[in-house]
């Protein structure tokens, strides 16, 4: 039976359509995107595979993860209190404390990385922006998720490289202005980029999201996989979002 006194007043209870998986989030404060979603569903995920997930938030990838999968174990790190509080009550109300675990960490703090069993898979959606412009209030919810205030993209790759196992894979999502910027830190700490993805808002906008694979002490090869669309020419979603999220039924009724 489900425990609904999980939820504050300030809360929204949102049904993931994975499971019967909820996951509790602010009304007002930062929610997930299509970005995390689309992560998500970009990590290529074995049934024994043992997972972290950086900037983990609430928890969103964590739980789609596992609505998505077969998996031993994925567990969440994330520096800001209340929205490790957030996701333990989800893992509470999904009754999911065998698969899923939320630690509240620095990722800069390689002490307490170094102490975690090494993983297979790592993903992350890091903050976006770099913080070098405009006044930023440093305590605001919404900036740290946004901006790097509390770690920069170096220290979620070299945090990265800390926790994976030997051939492991790194998943991330970002901006298409900072693959430089990636392809260059993700070499530094010995992760091999391995397949890049650029989604498209629709076919005639530029790409504003990328997703990239990259491998501990792997090969060198990169592919380049199919650009992923999210509107079609009528302004719906496309049908691989569709799937994605699991419309297939409703779009099909």
């Amino acid at each position: 039976m489900k425990n609904y006194n999980l939820i504050k007043d300030d809360e929204t209870l949102d049904d993931l359509d994975l499971k019967d998986i909820c996951v509790i989030q602010k009304k007002h404060d930062f929610r997930f995107g299509i970005d995390a979603v689309l992560l998500a569903n970009f990590a290529k995920i074995k049934r024994n595979d043992k997972i972290i997930d950086f900037c983990s938030g609430t928890g969103i990838i964590p739980f789609v993860i596992t609505g998505k999968n077969e998996l031993k174990s994925i567990k969440g790190i994330e520096i800001q209190e209340e929205m490790v509080d957030m996701a333990l009550r989800s893992v509470e109300y999904n009754n999911l404390q065998d698969k899923i675990s939320f630690l509240c960490g620095d990722l800069k703090n390689e002490v307490m990385l170094s102490a975690l069993e090494k993983v297979d898979v790592v993903t992350v959606n890091p903050p976006y922006k770099i913080l070098n412009t405009g006044i930023i209030n440093i305590s605001n919810k919404n900036a740290i998720a946004r901006h790097e205030i509390c770690c920069t993209l170096e220290d979620v790759i070299k945090a990265s490289e800390i926790v994976l196992k030997d051939r492991g894979r790194l998943y991330m999502i970002h901006r298409p202005e900072r693959i430089a910027d990636i392809m260059v830190l993700m070499r530094k700490y010995k992760l091999e980029p391995k397949a890049i993805r650029m989604i498209q808002p629709s076919v005639n906008k530029a790409p504003n999201l990328v997703l990239i694979e990259g491998q501990k002490n792997g090969g060198k090869f990169l592919k380049f996989e199919n650009t992923l669309y999210v509107y079609d020419e009528n302004g719906d979603y496309t049908e691989e979002i569709n799937e994605i999220y699991g419309r297939e039924n409703d779009r099909n009724e």
